[in-house]
């Protein structure tokens, strides 16, 4: 059974931090080893020149990849981050990011993924990431 972009936002609701729900993610996308969310451009959410926050592209990278594991496995379950590694290529203004997380290699207790995130209006890479993750139930 496919998860449904519904089902997917529902796991975004019931189980992560009202921080990270703050940030407005949303569920553009599932495959059976990827997950595509919107990060939404906020003000609120830029820094001093007005580039979008690092901190918010990171979290919105490690919220994907849960997303994108939970559709991998039909559900969601326990997983704890256990590395995440980012590296910025420009900054994103103005403009909703595209956060793609495609797993690399999911196993029983350990997930690996790649995540793009890419400035909706230019197309643009803003930024790249690896993370690891425990599964933990």
């Amino acid at each position: 059974m496919t998860m449904t972009t519904a089902e997917a936002d529902k796991i975004l609701s019931d189980n992560f931090a009202p921080w990270v729900l703050a940030l407005g993610l949303s569920v553009q996308s599932l495959g059976q080893d990827r997950a595509t969310l919107r990060l939404p451009w906020s003000q609120a959410l830029a820094r001093e020149g007005g580039g979008l926050s690092g901190q918010a592209l990171m979290a919105a990278a490690d919220t994907a990849t849960v997303i994108a594991v939970s559709a991998a496995r039909g559900a969601f379950g326990p997983m704890t981050t256990v590395q995440q590694s980012t590296s910025f290529q420009r900054a994103v203004v103005d403009s909703d990011v595209l956060i793609e997380a495609v797993l690399t290699k999911l196993g029983r207790r350990m997930a690996f993924a790649d995540i793009t995130m890419t400035a909706e209006r230019t197309g643009e890479l803003a930024a790249r990431a690896s993370t690891v993750y425990a599964l933990l139930g």
